[in-house]
């Protein structure tokens, strides 16, 4: 669906964009929040999950940017995560008003088994776009997710 604003052509046009962009955002999203539900995770804890596993311990403030999350949902996320045994805080030896973030055994473990299956899903959501099409979309979303330029 379209929408039904009656503008110039640019502007029917960059609203369809918009629409077809955050409608299949949210619909690929909501199909594997689905999957990621049936492992009791939330977006935001695979997220922090994933990175830590993929990039390694991190500090608490660049694990929110990462994720692009505040501080304090970045707080909330990994204070679930530990009460769940999968994430540890340690000071940051360099700075004691920082704290590292990082996989206990139980969550390396589970992160690990969970992370295939998972890109399994992801895998089968894009199924329907040749590698050239993926290619593109990389290319579009970046350039759309960079902040304008400003005069």
């Amino acid at each position: 669906m379209g929408t039904h604003f009656k503008g110039s052509k640019n502007v029917q046009q960059t609203l369809n964009a918009f629409i077809k962009l955050t409608r299949a955002s949210e619909s690929v999203n909501g199909r594997l929040a689905r999957h990621l539900s049936d492992a009791n995770l939330t977006v935001s804890q695979f997220g922090t999950l994933e990175a830590l596993l993929h990039v390694g311990p991190l500090n608490q403030r660049e694990l929110g940017q990462k994720l692009l999350k505040s501080g304090g949902n970045i707080t909330l996320v990994i204070d679930n995560l530990q009460k769940s045994g999968l994430v540890q805080k340690k000071t940051d030896p360099n700075d004691r008003r920082a704290v590292i973030i990082s996989l206990t055994k139980k969550g390396r473990e589970f992160i690990e088994d969970f992370f295939p299956q998972h890109l399994e899903k992801i895998k089968e959501e894009f199924s329907v776009l040749s590698s050239e099409e993926k290619e593109q979309l990389a290319s579009i979303c970046k350039k759309l997710g960079k902040k304008p330029e400003e005069e």
